[in-house]
């Protein structure tokens, strides 16, 4: 199924498609290649949507808090807004003050994509990148493929550039397992983290470098806590960023569980990404889909993806990729009630 999603400036049109299997639905736009809806069942059976989204496209392209997009070719941030590739400097647009964050002002999640396949449970889009793109070296091809099964959403990517380049792609889905229009349970949502250390980051929400173990901190959640139960606490790193805004290490798979006690809908995350980043929404303040407006803390981002800044930071592991060498990574969202 498909159906109009609005137009932009330019006349173009978006569209939504709808995918389903089983008992789980998803509407996914061809506008930054986004999860608009996914509909998961509870115990008893009732369905609900629990991503945040927007109406139509043309929100989208008027908002920064990037509902259910693809980001690429780098998500997360860049400290200066550049990187050494093999000795030479790679300078991108600063558009958070010093910062690059999500690969600049026209980021993926701003372009229409083509729609390569489709089918009843699954659908493709592309991107092709030009040559100096974002500021990025190398011509590239960019698939970003949503699959449903009877109880997962799987989210794979597959790029290929003809230079050496940087890809590093992520979903940035806000999560509420309550459904998306109970904006108050989303901090009563259960996180789980089995991440031992978190990246913790400065006052411009860079990483300094440090690898910090959460054991006896707020950023513990190895054992299962409500997100909101610490988020306020007086500890330095979710003062200077206002909340939970920080990656963790993926120790292993599922890397996050994410649980709404009431409904009993569960969100289990498996990635092939070495990080996680967990945003609370400190920032979220937007009229949402449905007549829903998004406060504060109306949803949890589960974004995989490699370490922020890891392009600067070498002891890590990076995202480089040699020119005509497959970049792929998948990320899947698996569901229980």
């Amino acid at each position: 199924m498909q159906e109009t999603f609005g137009y932009l400036p330019s006349g173009e049109q978006a569209t939504l498609y709808t995918i389903s299997c089983g008992q789980l639905r998803a509407a996914v736009t061809d506008y930054g290649a986004t999860l608009v809806r996914l509909y998961v069942p509870d115990r008893n059976g009732n369905l609900a949507d629990v991503v945040l989204g927007l109406s139509e496209a043309d929100h989208y392209r008027k908002s920064d808090a990037c509902l259910g997009s693809t980001v690429g070719r780098n998500a997360n941030r860049m400290k200066n807004a550049r990187f050494d590739l093999w000795g030479k400097t790679v300078q991108l647009p600063c558009n958070e003050g010093s910062n690059n964050l999500h690969s600049g002002p026209d980021g993926f999640h701003y372009r229409l994509w083509q729609v390569e396949s489709r089918k009843d449970n699954a659908i493709t889009f592309r991107m092709d990148s030009p040559n100096g793109d974002q500021g990025f070296p190398g011509n590239a091809v960019i698939r970003v493929t949503y699959t449903l099964s009877e109880n997962a959403l799987s989210v794979r990517y597959d790029a290929v550039a003809d230079q050496d380049t940087v890809f590093n792609m992520t979903n940035h889905s806000y999560f509420n397992m309550a459904g998306h229009e109970n904006t108050t349970a989303a901090m009563e949502q259960v996180l789980t983290l089995p991440g031992r250390v978190y990246t913790v980051a400065d006052e411009r929400s860079i990483p300094t470098g440090e690898l910090r173990n959460v054991e006896g901190t707020p950023m513990d959640f190895r054992t299962p806590c409500p997100i909101g139960q610490r988020i306020n606490e007086d500890y330095e790193s979710l003062k200077l960023q206002a909340g939970y805004d920080h990656n963790w290490e993926v120790f292993c798979n599922p890397c996050a569980i994410l649980s709404d006690p009431v409904s009993g809908r569960t969100l289990a995350i498996s990635t092939d990404c070495p990080g996680i980043q967990v945003y609370a929404g400190n920032y979220l303040n937007l009229q949402g889909k449905d007549g829903v407006y998004y406060s504060r803390r109306s949803g949890v981002a589960l974004e995989t993806q490699f370490y922020p800044d890891s392009v600067n930071h070498p002891e890590w592991k990076q995202p480089f990729v040699k020119a005509g060498t497959p970049y792929k990574s998948e990320t899947i969202y698996t569901f229980s009630w």
